[in-house]
């Protein structure tokens, strides 16, 4: 049997099909897409500020958990009240910036993504954002405080599966306990 194509769990994972390409930047311990890439320019020409996207469906479940409880504005209080947070994060959200402004290809002359994690100006605008950034590899106070909260992603099934060729959600998939 053949591997799925990362597109297709990604488009089952999100719910639509994607708007770019999707290398994966960082996989479960079951193999599914955790975060994908995005260019900072979509296929059609939109500027798209956020470059890790969140895939996996258990993170997803568990990050808007926390932001309907108040995560996102416990975050931002934790980003003024603290000076190490704050250094940290703004750190953060300049190197993503950077990142992000460096992947716009040469020569492109439409509009272009601003801001940082997530096109934020400032605080925090979505912690699913956030995570991404820091499952994705990078150093971010914020998304590592939510992934000590939602971790470890240790489902018992994939979220997605193959039927006679066809990626799926998996019916047998529930949230860990």
């Amino acid at each position: 049997m053949q591997a799925m194509d990362d597109r297709d769990v990604v488009a089952v994972q999100i719910g639509r099909p994607p708007r770019s390409l999707v290398p994966v930047a960082a996989r479960c311990h079951l193999g599914m897409p955790v975060v994908i890439d995005v260019p900072p320019i979509l296929d059609d020409g939109t500027p798209f500020p956020t470059m890790h996207w969140l895939t996996c469906p258990l993170a997803t479940l568990r990050i808007s958990r926390i932001e309907s409880a108040g995560g996102v504005r416990a975050a931002d209080e934790l980003i003024r009240t603290d000076i190490e947070v704050r250094g940290a994060f703004g750190a953060a959200m300049n190197r993503y910036a950077q990142r992000r402004g460096s992947l716009i290809p040469i020569g492109w002359d439409g509009p272009i993504p601003s801001g940082g994690i997530a096109g934020s100006s400032g605080g925090v605008k979505c912690l699913h954002a956030q995570y991404a950034d820091t499952a994705a590899g990078n150093d971010n106070p914020i998304g590592e405080g939510v992934a000590q909260q939602i971790e470890p992603l240790v489902c018992t099934v994939a979220c997605v599966v193959d039927v006679d060729g066809m990626a799926v959600a998996n019916a047998d998939w529930i949230e860990p306990t």
